[in-house]
């Protein structure tokens, strides 16, 4: 997962959520890897979360072996994503964390590569009333 949004608008947050769906315990300690980049956790499968926000230019992250986390057997949750458009893989579930008021923000999924852009649909039909963008 890509997510993309301003400082402070809940992509920890909303990672630490994601976290817990995956089986880490004490979820509620994960928190923004900012000074280490990646923080790993063990879940069901294995969970990483990787934050770009210090990094000063895509080229930096070429020696943070990104492609192990993004091909590996777990589960990848990346915060500023849009420091390295292009590193990121081919297929991935971009996910946009937005203000939409003080204590509420807007969330925009958006698939990219078959597995994705069929997961966005099973969602949809699963949670009637919400709409995604493919």
């Amino acid at each position: 997962m890509a997510l993309v949004g301003e400082l402070g608008a809940g992509k920890t947050r909303l990672i630490s959520g994601l976290a817990q769906g995956a089986g880490v315990q004490k979820s509620d300690y994960v928190s923004s890897p900012s000074f280490t980049l990646i923080n790993e956790y063990r879940g069901k499968i294995p969970f990483y979360h990787i934050d770009l926000y210090r990094l000063e230019k895509e080229q930096d992250a070429e020696e943070l072996g990104l492609e192990e986390y993004f091909y590996g057997d777990g589960i990848t949750a990346l915060e500023w994503a849009d420091r390295i458009p292009s590193l990121l893989p081919i297929g991935v579930l971009l996910i946009h964390v937005r203000y939409s008021g003080k204590k509420t923000r807007t969330i925009e999924m958006t698939g990219q590569g078959q597995r994705y852009e069929e997961l966005i649909t099973e969602i949809e039909s699963r949670v009637p009333g919400f709409t995604f963008r493919v």
